[in-house]
This record gives C-alpha cells, sequence and structure tokens, in this order.
C-alpha cells in the first residue's frame, strides 16, 4: 500500500467508525438498555477487521473461505450489529428492533443472525472456541483465519489461559487473539478488580506473539492485523489500548458507561460531537461489499 492509498484508506475507515458509534449509540437509546462504554471502544477495531482486513461476503455468508469472528467480549454487541447491518448481512431497519421481544438482535451476538459464528458472552469461552475453528482449518487445509475480540476484564477467565495453551500448542498461526484493554470492566477497574498485568509478557510466556497497539490508531490496527502472523508458527496477541466511551467526551473512561443509556439531551450532544468529527474528514468513499 502506497503512503497516499494508506492515507486515504485510513480516512475511510475513520469516517464509518463515527458512522458505526452514531448508529450503536441511537440503537442503545431507542432500546433503552446496552453496553455504551465497550462497544464504544471495540469500534475502531470492528471497523479495521470488517471493512480492511477480512474475506468476508455478505452475500454469502457461509462462504468456506472466509475469515472468521468470534466476539467473545459478547456484552458489547450493539457496536457489531451495526457493522453487521451497514455491510448489508441484514436489513437495516431491523436494527430498530433490537431488544424487543422475539427479535433476533439481542443483547449478545446470536448465530440466527447471518455473519454470527457463535452465540457469545459467557466470557472466557471464545477463544477456546477460537482455537478449535483455527485448528480446523490447519487440518481442512483451508487459508481462513481467526480473530477473536475479549474484553481486558475476561482476562480473570481460567478458560482464557486453557485457549491460550492450545493455541500455542497447535502452533495456530492463522489465529488472532485481541484485547479491547479499556481499563474498565462493570465494577471498577480491572486492575482493581483483578490485577492482570503484565498482560504481554503472560501472553508471550503462553507462547504467542505479542503486538502492543494503540487501538484507535487505523494505521496501526490495519498493519497489526493484515500482517499477522509476524512470527511464523505462533498465535499473534493484539493488545489493543482503548478508551472506554471512545467518541464521546462525557463517557471518555467513566466506569459507570459500562451499561448505561443515553437521555435524550445526551444523546443529542453525543451525535453532535460525532457529526463534527464527521464532518472534519471530508466526503465518503464508495465500497464494495466483499472485502479481502
Amino acid at each position: 500500500m502506497t503512503e497516499i492509498t494508506e492515507v486515504t484508506e485510513i480516512t475511510r475507515l475513520r469516517r464509518k467508525a463515527v458512522e458505526i458509534r452514531m448508529t450503536l449509540l441511537k440503537l442503545i437509546h431507542r432500546a433503552q438498555t446496552g453496553h455504551t462504554g465497550g462497544s464504544l471502544s471495540n469500534t475502531d477495531i470492528l471497523t479495521a477487521l470488517y471493512y480492511h482486513t477480512m474475506k468476508h461476503d455478505p452475500q454469502n455468508p457461509k462462504w468456506v473461505e472466509r475469515d472468521r469472528f468470534i466476539a467473545s467480549k459478547g456484552h458489547s454487541v450493539e457496536s457489531l450489529w451495526a457493522v453487521l447491518a451497514d455491510l448489508g448481512y441484514f436489513p437495516k431497519e431491523e436494527l430498530e428492533t433490537y431488544s424487543e421481544f422475539g427479535t433476533r438482535l439481542i443483547g449478545h451476538p446470536n448465530n440466527k443472525v447471518p455473519g454470527i459464528e457463535m452465540n457469545t458472552g459467557a466470557l472466557g469461552h471464545g477463544l477456546p472456541i477460537s482455537v478449535g475453528m483455527a485448528l480446523a482449518a490447519k487440518r481442512d487445509g483451508l487459508n481462513y483465519r481467526v480473530f477473536c475480540l475479549m474484553g481486558d476484564g475476561e482476562q480473570a477467565e481460567g478458560s482464557v489461559w486453557e485457549g491460550a495453551m492450545a493455541g500455542a500448542h497447535y502452533k495456530l498461526d492463522n489465529l488472532v487473539a485481541i484485547i479491547d484493554r479499556n481499563g474498565l470492566q462493570i465494577s471498577g477497574s480491572t486492575e482493581d478488580v483483578m490485577g492482570s498485568e503484565p498482560l504481554d509478557r503472560k501472553w508471550e510466556a503462553f507462547g504467542w506473539d505479542v503486538v502492543e497497539i494503540d487501538g484507535h490508531d487505523f494505521g496501526a490496527l490495519i498493519h497489526a492485523f493484515d500482517s499477522a502472523p509476524q512470527v511464523p508458527g505462533k498465535p499473534t496477541l493484539v493488545l489493543a489500548n482503548t478508551i472506554k466511551g471512545k467518541g464521546v467526551s462525557f463517557a471518555e473512561n467513566k466506569v459507570e458507561w459500562h451499561h448505561h443509556v443515553l437521555n435524550d439531551q445526551q444523546l443529542e450532544q453525543a451525535l453532535a460531537e460525532l457529526q463534527a468529527s464527521l464532518k472534519s474528514l471530508g466526503a465518503p468513499e464508495q465500497e464494495g461489499s466483499v472485502h479481502s
């Protein structure tokens, strides 16, 4: 990618991420429920994956060679619903049913929805299952990669570390785990609730290649995702340092926004801030439906 092309691509991704944030905030406000802070912190990660790195096709969601994405931190699903609707996995109008009785769009990923590989939300389950998917690709001679997004509070789950051991043991260099490291969980700072540092050295000790980045820097995100694996025979752990509530000034780095709903005035202010960010990024670019 030339320098000019990369700058254009980063601008396109930044614009898309702002649009996704606006959609998810409206989604949560309409439903009067949702995990606002974590959805805002992981939006840039999802945007880099779905609009740049991953091989996938909304018109053929079961394409055998597709890359797999597992949202292990399933409670922050609102950003994922916004992305999948925007890409055409299901009609955008269906977003209006989020959390209503009988809807497919519930508060965690639901594999009745095209584009969702598995039901998630019971923390600690996503990585072990991602290990199985990556191992299946190796044994079937397929070239897809598996991306698994975890929360930083989720690192207290023992099954995460069982999955980490297995991923390294089977030399799954087609596996990329991502930690949304925003430093906060429902009851406070992750380091106060259950200290996990030094995360980088722990994952390295379990046999993973660790890449630490700014989780809101699209240049760093696409480089980390596109270049994995940098070490053949090792799975990759992307430690993405993020800000809970990113993009909404009054929600950033506030633990109370883990699960919080905007009132009418807050929604208006948040959308105004995001609209100003969108305006500063210029006109949108055209994009196709198949990403690779």
